[in-house]
């Protein structure tokens, strides 16, 4: 028991360590306006989605970090633990958020040959790779995302459903490659609750070009 106690109050410094000499994380510029990905997502969604909902996970995740570096200082273990939900809901919420600016683009791309071989060895075609990314993103209960991730041990793409803003590499292993969004913010003013609409559309703004280059470093 003291041998685990040191080894936690060890890697906790270290943590702390860490904490002390990083940069605060910062809201990322959109690669394009806000209106750039009209009809699909009006501008209005895509500021609100930016500069409030992405904001706030940025904005809250410093603040946990701040508190945690705190707790570590003083060896709160109990802070510690009870910080490990806000961290994964904003840090989430950051990392998901940073990816689907990226993953979305006003310029028309294709998938890399690469990327479409893939597409078509593990989901017979791409169409149908949209049919089973669509029912993911649709049965989705509550707020959510649905992913096409890299899995490193099959050398295989799979598609995810994850809660709320969990990350989908920290909580399944696979790297991820295109979310979707379908926590309300990001299409209710426009498509009400018409979530299979808002999926259908947003495959016209994805950028092909950015998930085959996660695909070609995921490797």
């Amino acid at each position: 028991m003291l041998a685990v106690r040191g080894a936690l109050f060890s890697s906790a410094r270290n943590c702390g360590a860490i904490l002390g000499c990083r940069s605060k994380h910062t809201l990322p510029d959109l690669p394009y306006d806000f209106g750039a990905l009209e009809p699909v997502i009006c501008r209005e969604i895509m500021e609100l989605h930016h500069q409030k909902h992405h904001n706030a996970y940025v904005t809250n995740l410093n603040a946990a970090e701040e508190q945690l570096k705190d707790a570590v200082a003083k060896n709160d273990v109990s802070k510690i633990i009870q910080l490990g939900a806000a961290i994964k809901f904003n840090g989430g919420g950051h990392i998901n958020h940073s990816i689907f600016w990226k993953n979305l683009s006003p310029d028309r791309s294709d998938p890399s040959a690469e990327l479409q071989q893939a597409l078509k060895r593990d989901f017979q075609s791409i169409e149908n790779f949209k049919k089973e990314m669509k029912a993911a993103a649709v049965a989705v209960q509550g707020s959510g995302w649905a992913w096409l991730g890299y899995n490193k041990k099959t050398k295989l793409l799979q598609i995810a459903a994850c809660p709320n803003q969990d990350p989908l590499e920290a909580t399944t292993g696979l790297v991820p490659l295109l979310g979707i969004d379908v926590w309300e913010h990001a299409y209710y003013l426009q498509y009400k609750n018409l979530r299979p609409n808002y999926v259908d559309a947003v495959f016209d703004v994805v950028n092909w070009k950015d998930v085959s280059e996660r695909l070609a470093n995921a490797h």
